[in-house]
């Protein structure tokens, strides 16, 4: 599994816009994209820090092939979006070990 992290750093005077916008790109931009598992926004916990978007891809080819896609294209159209001038630091990562534990 291939793990892309971004870190986006939201003014807190925005950040219910941007969850709004973030979200419904999100839903109308990913869905059916190929080799794309699980997509999540999280929300941070206190004032001052980041949030933080996943996406989880079955390989780097299949991120790679993504960036090239009508769907990124259509995902980052709008650069006046809430939140599309935050700073922000995307990381990628290959999964080392997945852990479930039965409850």
């Amino acid at each position: 599994m291939y793990v892309i992290t971004n870190r986006i750093e939201v003014p807190a005077e925005t950040a219910d816009s941007f969850e709004t916008v973030f979200v419904e790109s999100m839903r109308s931009t990913l869905e059916g994209v190929p080799g794309l598992n699980r997509t999540t926004l999280l929300r941070p916990a206190a004032e001052g820090l980041p949030y933080l978007s996943t996406m989880e891809f079955d390989s780097k080819d299949d991120f790679l092939a993504w960036l090239r896609s009508d769907s990124f294209k259509a995902a980052h159209s709008d650069d006046q979006a809430p939140g599309m001038q935050a700073p922000s630091a995307v990381e990628q990562h290959t999964l080392v070990e997945d852990i479930v534990f039965e409850k």
